[in-house]
């Protein structure tokens, strides 16, 4: 895994490129000109094929984005690439590699658990998902011991079982952070170490996008039935307090 391609220099990638860059030689397609931020980072900006063209390709953009990008990348891999994704859900993801992505190409879904924010300085003791596909058992083994010696705790699952929880932790996390921010929750004088804790939450949702929110949402099968699930808990104890 000396030569890595990452397609995509959002906030996340921009992170991906810092960390990797120091271990390998790592190359950065963007749409936008951002070649002085990608040489801050330790990488070098080149060409979409260029890219491709890598050892190990890591797609670094929305959900939403992703099967498009599929289609343009498959045709440029090379047999033996493998390539990777940080998409905040798993169950499409790897259905899409599955199926556009050729044979020859090994395939491993990831989801960091951490963001630019939470892991500015460090990695240590930050939690990152593989839910290995279609990988050599070795293959995996080599990624796996390389993340565990950068201080992350790896979690082995699958891409099922990843969305099943995520919708929980993640998704409805964020639904109860924007839903405090549309409320208008803010700050104030006379709180609770609760209300503190809310607001944290509200702090925390407030720096990603709101594509990356209905992302999460829109694409992850689990999303839905778990937020109403929740409405319904909020709606049963509301009509109690009323009756």
């Amino acid at each position: 895994m000396s030569s890595i391609g990452i397609i995509g220099f959002g906030r996340f990638g921009r992170l991906t490129a810092h960390y990797l860059a120091k271990d390998f030689s790592v190359a950065v397609a963007t749409r936008s000109d951002q070649r002085a931020a990608i040489d801050a980072c330790g990488a070098r900006s080149v060409p979409f094929e260029t890219a491709c063209s890598q050892k190990v390709v890591i797609l670094c953009m929305p959900i939403s984005a992703m099967r498009d990008t599929l289609c343009r990348v498959a045709p440029l891999l090379r047999p033996g690439t493998l390539v990777m994704d940080v998409c905040s859900v798993k169950v499409y993801p790897v259905q899409w590699m599955r199926e556009l992505l050729p044979e020859g190409v090994s395939i491993l879904p990831t989801h960091p658990m951490f963001g630019p924010d939470s892991a500015a300085d460090s990695l240590q003791g930050r939690k990152i998902v593989l839910c290995p596909d279609r990988i050599a058992e070795d293959h995996y083994d080599r990624i796996r011991r390389w993340l565990e010696s950068k201080g992350l705790v790896v979690i082995r699952t699958t891409a099922e079982e990843h969305d099943e929880k995520i919708a929980v932790s993640l998704s409805l996390t964020h639904f109860i952070g924007r839903s405090l921010s549309a409320f208008g929750a803010r700050d104030l004088d006379i709180d609770t170490e609760g209300y503190k804790r809310l607001m944290h939450i509200l702090g925390v949702v407030s720096h990603d996008t709101w594509q990356l929110f209905e992302d999460m949402h829109t694409y992850n099968p689990y999303a839905r039935p778990t937020r109403q699930a929740f409405i319904d808990a909020m709606t049963g104890i509301h009509e109690r307090l009323d009756g």
